[in-house]
Order: C-alpha cells, then sequence, then structure tokens
C-alpha cells in the first residue's frame, strides 16, 4: 500500500536522483486520476486562470479561487504531495500578508506546501512562510504572473546578463529556504548549469531535460487546450476531439429518439 508523499519523499527522490513527475489539477476527478496514476506531485497552478476559467493570463486568480481548487485537489489525493500557488496580489504588496494567505492554502486549502513566483525579491517573503513551517516551491525564469514586465511569454534567459540574473535568482530563493525550484521558460544549458549548481530539486517547463523533475499542464499534454500550443509540451492525448465526439454522438441521439432507450429507464 502506498504512503502519502512528504517532503522528505521528494528530497529522497532528488539524494537519488530519481526524476520527479509532476501535473497540474484543479478539481477532483482529475486530481483522483493523477494520484491513482502515480504522480509525485501535483501543483494546484493559478493556470487555473488560463485553462479553466478562460482568462487570458493569470492575473485575475484570487486566493478564494485558489482555496477553493485547492481544497477539491486534496479531497482527493491520498498518496501525492500537493503544492498550491499563490495568485498575484496574495505575497507581493505585504510579508504579513504573504504570512496569512499561505496559511490559508494550507489551513482551508489542504496543501502540503506553496509556490511563489519571483527570484532576489522575495527573499524575505520566502524566508517568512518557511519560518511558520510551511514549505515553499520557488519559481524564477518565464513567471506568467510578470507577463507585462516581459512584454509577454517570451524565453527568458538567452543572452548573458538574463542568465546572470536567472542564476543569481536561483541562488536566492535557494538561500531563503524554498525546498524546490521551478525553471520555466529558459534554456536547457541555463536550466543544467542551475540544476547543478544548488542542492534543492529543479522542475522544469520549457526547461529542457536537465532539471530534477518535470511539470506540464495537463490539459495541455492532454490536447484539452484550445489555440496555441507551446514547442515544449509534449500531446499525450487528444481529449478534445474524442470529448467532441461523444457530445455529437449525444446531440443526435437524443434529436433521433434514439436516447433514453429502455435500458436507460425505469418500469
Amino acid at each position: 500500500m502506498k504512503k502519502p508523499k512528504t517532503i522528505l519523499d521528494i528530497r529522497e527522490m532528488y539524494e537519488t536522483k530519481k526524476k520527479i513527475a509532476v501535473l497540474t489539477a484543479y478539481d477532483y476527478p482529475f486530481a483522483r486520476i493523477m494520484d491513482h496514476a502515480g504522480i509525485d506531485i501535483i501543483l494546484v497552478g493559478d493556470s487555473a486562470g488560463n485553462v479553466v476559467a478562460g482568462h487570458e493570463n493569470t492575473l485575475p486568480v484570487t486566493m478564494e479561487e485558489m482555496i477553493y481548487h485547492t481544497r477539491s485537489v486534496t479531497r482527493a489525493v491520498e498518496h501525492s504531495f500537493v503544492v498550491a500557488d499563490m495568485p498575484f496580489l496574495s505575497y507581493q504588496a505585504d510579508i504579513s500578508d504573504a504570512r496569512r494567505n499561505a496559511g490559508r492554502l494550507v489551513k482551508e486549502g489542504g496543501a502540503h506546501a506553496v509556490k511563489l513566483e519571483g527570484g532576489i525579491n522575495l527573499r524575505q517573503t520566502i524566508r517568512a512562510i518557511t519560518d511558520m513551517d510551511i514549505p515553499v516551491v520557488g519559481h524564477i525564469g518565464l513567471t506568467p504572473q510578470s507577463v507585462h514586465r516581459m512584454g509577454g511569454y517570451r524565453i527568458q534567459g538567452r543572452n548573458a546578463e538574463q542568465s546572470r540574473k536567472i542564476k543569481e535568482a536561483s541562488e536566492a530563493v535557494r538561500e531563503a529556504g524554498a525546498f524546490a525550484l521551478v525553471l520555466e521558460g529558459i534554456p536547457e544549458l541555463l536550466a543544467g548549469e542551475i540544476t547543478a549548481s544548488l542542492d534543492i530539486p529543479t522542475i522544469g517547463i520549457g526547461a529542457g531535460p536537465l532539471c530534477s523533475g518535470q511539470v506540464l499542464v495537463a490539459h495541455d499534454m492532454l490536447g484539452l487546450s484550445q489555440g496555441f500550443s507551446p514547442k515544449f509540451v509534449k500531446r499525450y492525448a487528444e481529449l478534445s476531439q474524442l470529448m467532441t465526439n461523444a457530445f455529437t454522438e449525444y446531440i443526435t441521439d437524443v434529436k433521433e429518439g434514439k436516447f433514453p432507450g429502455k435500458e436507460h429507464s425505469f418500469n
């Protein structure tokens, strides 16, 4: 019988060089299936704003929405380690807000850890949250909550100055007490250098194969997202087409009187 994963299990995977598999989930059904499949970490991402709510970016997502999604996921989970994203403005304005909101994701949402975007500017905030005994995952490189500063979803670290700043950010996040670090949208070799220089696991998304683990948005890898698909996404299924076929067949059955049949009706 599998035991619930803890931060110690994640650390052991890193130390024994076992790759860490991470996927996003926002609801009970997805989380239950992932958990049964054996995913190591479920990230309750603020990407819910894009793939669930239909926003152009993650900025509109609120704390109440993140607590709702996190609670839905943790109800389903028996084995996986659950990390919840802290949404925009839940930690940037004030450290006391950051501590309170991190605590809410753990207390009300049931998360095992929280994730924050940012580097050197978040050292004190990360330290303040870890001082509350709440594990923190950092997130640097392409940080979606900074989409306006970056001028869109652009690969970061392609020039020497950006590369230097990302390396400095990775060290700052580690020194502040983060137990893991997401590297998003950076060149493969830079991600490899950062991974080799740190003593905490790195989780890549669009950062190549040299990280300690990988994360994808579930809706992207299942073929449920519409429109643009990033280069780094591998489509493991095309569920959108399967669902369209099922919906179309249902509509036809209803209109032609084929559903419900006798087997779906009561005497």
